[in-house]
């Protein structure tokens, strides 16, 4: 048994010098308030980064999705049209605005939004007269979903696109941004994403109208008058100025992160290349022809009929004993308890591939001491497994 060492985390933050350097400056400018010109700053980086006219730096992807949606005019008893396979907080905000999410299950390809099963699904949405306000499709782990194909089926029915790019900025698909794809285009910044702001996230597009009337709702909807004067429901959905600072730092690294998350996929997959020519049969998230993932997390199949008995779950408790985290991929919207009662369309894949799939350690921190521990106990696993 391996000795018990410190926590190899799944993805966690990765800070440098710059950040702390431009949250000085808003400490020394008493620009502690929200909002300041480190927001503005890191809104035309990310606007630049992404190649979109127009950003609005909020306190979370999920406020940004739930902004895209109201400024898209959802209401209550309308549907929306989302991925399954991804985060609850991808659907989270249609139940918010008392609208339905109906979910779409993934191709095999990217692990993302159905092409084939959302044109089923808005043909059926159209012969009964009821189509979905907005469609929402996810880019998993960095991967992008097929989304010409997606915006091609989107306009033909006249549905707007709200683009889940909360964990692929950095990603593209020949050269246009993750983000830049939809009608809107929504970021994460999470403590586990590729960069970080501690918590926040990004609302993008091309519209500059729409971007206004985002910050205007996000500041809790204030009327320009000396008092304070409210004409619609706002929220609280701003960055702070301070948090922003961290991102600017954190999006001067950005390639240099996107560059060390592609290391760590290729590190694992030459590690399991070698198992897979000696019996195993371990799959891999792969990159279509075009397309760019940032690889924020790195991901395996493991069939157990392929693969000895062996299971994810076996994997994951063993690494968990040798204290490093690992994660089942995401459980499908359509399994999950809280949404048992929407309608989805549903193929298997992301059924298949909850059921197999794992996130590996993945952070563009990991040392090469850390990446060692991870291989020697991924030995022991494989060892006992051989035929």
């Amino acid at each position: 048994m391996l000795k018990q060492a410190n926590k190899i985390w799944l993805s966690s933050p990765h800070i440098g010098i710059s950040e702390l350097q431009y949250v000085n400056e808003a400490f020394a400018t008493n620009w502690i308030a929200p909002l300041g010109p480190h927001v503005n700053a890191f809104e035309v980086g990310l606007q630049v980064q992404t190649k979109s006219n127009h950003a609005a730096a909020l306190s979370s992807g999920t406020s940004a999705i739930h902004l895209a949606l109201i400024l898209l005019g959802v209401k209550s008893g309308d549907t929306v049209f989302c991925q399954s396979f991804t985060f609850s907080a991808s659907a989270n905000p249609i139940v918010y605005l008392g609208a339905r999410p109906v979910f779409i299950d993934s191709e095999s390809d990217t692990w993302n939004m159905d092409p084939l099963l959302l044109k089923v699904a808005l043909e059926e949405a159209k012969q009964n007269g009821k189509l979905p306000k907005a469609i929402i499709p996810v880019h998993l782990y960095g991967m992008p979903a097929k989304m010409v194909e997606i915006l091609s089926i989107a306009n033909e029915y006249g549905v707007p696109v709200i683009e889940d790019a909360a964990e692929a900025l950095g990603s593209n698909i020949d050269n246009k941004p993750c983000g830049s794809f939809g009608e809107f285009g929504v970021l994460s910044f999470n403590g586990n994403k590729i960069i970080t702001t501690s918590g926040g996230g990004a609302l993008l597009s091309g519209n500059a109208e729409m971007i206004e009337k985002a910050r205007f709702l996000a500041t809790q909807a204030r009327d320009s008058a000396p008092h304070y004067q409210h004409s619609h429901i706002g929220y609280n959905y701003r960055m702070s100025n301070v948090l922003a600072g961290i991102g600017i730092g954190q999006l001067e690294v950005l390639n240099e992160r996107v560059e060390a998350r592609r290391l760590n996929y290729k590190r694992y997959v030459s590690y399991f290349t070698r198992l897979n020519e000696n019996g195993f049969n371990i799959k891999f998230q792969e990159e279509p022809h075009g397309y760019y993932s940032n690889c924020w997390l790195t991901c395996i199949l493991v069939d157990p009929k392929l693969n000895n008995g062996l299971t994810r779950e076996i994997i994951r408790l063993t690494l968990e004993a040798q204290n490093i985290e690992s994660r089942p991929l995401w459980k499908p919207m359509h399994q999950q308890p809280i949404f048992a009662n929407c309608k989805s369309y549903i193929n298997g894949v992301s059924d298949k591939l909850f059921e197999d799939g794992l996130c590996l350690p993945s952070g563009s921190n990991l040392t090469e001491e850390e990446f060692d521990r991870i291989f020697e106990s991924l030995d022991i696993i494989f060892d006992k497994y051989q035929k």
